[in-house]
């Protein structure tokens, strides 16, 4: 790397490689890795609590006074009220990584008082590292990133993510899927929501939605976007999304269609409901709960908001495969 790399972000990059090598190695033989279920679809391996494990230890090593909010061991680690928490994703994809599908990365952000600083997606199977620094642009491996120039939804290809939990509101889902379905050139999902992100950053992606996410997922793809120009928020256009389980991104003239688009299906949470509950254990302070969320400026205007949307009744097509 050319450019001289943030202290922090050093030691982030250091410790998502680390994960990154134990992920490696545990993918060679994945038959004798031992896994739980956290609930339907939802699983756990000792290579997520490994990876995890290695990297509060580098991180804790370098910072003993920075607090942690980690997706598998919540913040039982780390000092309770630093202003800085570190935000750990040690496999994200990990039902791709169990079945030996290859799209998955670790994910770190440091966030100060509510807003991230630092942000690290690592890819161990193409070793490609996303990386960011508030000010300073965003970058993988040696190649500063930009979110892409397309302007009309129709031209764009648009990355999501199915909801797969329980409790999950798959005909809401199924309803957004069609509508943008039906106004752009293609939509797609890897399924691995740290990477689909960078990927809107890198510009391979034009727009990126989905709902049911926790903050490990995106803190720090988050400020990989906005380095790299793109705009993130709510379906309401607004920056408050770690907390709000949804979250649309892209390239600012894509990002205010998807706006337009999704506002109608918003679930964001207002201050006299209860916050999204994060992960068990993760008890967060007001200074934590990172509810300004801002990895970056405020999102543009998204375009004037229409009335209701009408979903067409007609059953969208569907195959055998289908998952709905």
């Amino acid at each position: 790397m050319s450019q001289a790399l943030h202290p922090m972000l050093n030691i982030a990059i250091k410790a998502a490689r680390t994960a990154g090598a134990i992920i490696n190695r545990a993918s060679l033989d994945l038959d004798l890795l031992k896994i739980n279920t956290k609930g339907p679809n939802d699983f756990v391996s000792e290579v997520d609590r490994a990876a995890e494990q290695a990297i509060i230890e580098t991180l804790l090593g370098a910072y003993p006074g920075h607090g942690i909010l980690a997706e598998e061991s919540g913040r039982s680690q780390g000092a309770k009220d630093s202003d800085y928490v570190w935000i750990i994703d040690p496999l994200d994809g990990t039902t791709n990584f169990l079945h030996g599908f290859p799209v998955y990365a670790v994910s770190i952000a440091l966030a100060f008082r509510g807003q991230v600083q630092q942000a690290v997606v690592y890819d161990p199977t193409r070793n490609d590292l996303f990386y960011a620094s508030k000010g300073r642009g965003a970058f993988l491996n040696d190649k500063r990133l930009r979110a892409s120039k397309r302007t009309r939804l129709s031209d764009a290809l648009i990355g999501t993510g199915f909801p797969f939990r329980k409790g999950d509101n798959f005909k809401r889902y199924v309803q957004m899927f069609e509508e943008v379905m039906q106004h752009c050139a293609g939509l797609r999902r890897p399924g691995a929501a740290a990477l689909d992100l960078c990927y809107v950053a890198a510009g391979y992606y034009d727009g990126f939605f989905e709902t049911g996410l926790n903050p490990w997922d995106i803190a720090a793809g988050s400020l990989i976007i906005t380095e790299a120009g793109g705009l993130i928020g709510n379906f309401t256009g607004e920056a408050d999304y770690l907390y709000q389980r949804e979250v649309v991104a892209g390239n600012p003239k894509v990002y205010a269609q998807l706006v337009q688009i999704l506002a109608p299906y918003t679930r964001v949470i207002k201050p006299d409901e209860p916050a999204a509950t994060p992960a068990a254990g993760a008890a967060l302070t007001p200074e934590q709960a990172l509810a300004a969320t801002a990895a970056a400026p405020a999102p543009a205007e998204p375009a004037k908001k229409k009335g209701p949307v009408r979903i067409r009744k007609a059953d969208m097509p569907r195959d055998d495969d289908a998952p709905f």
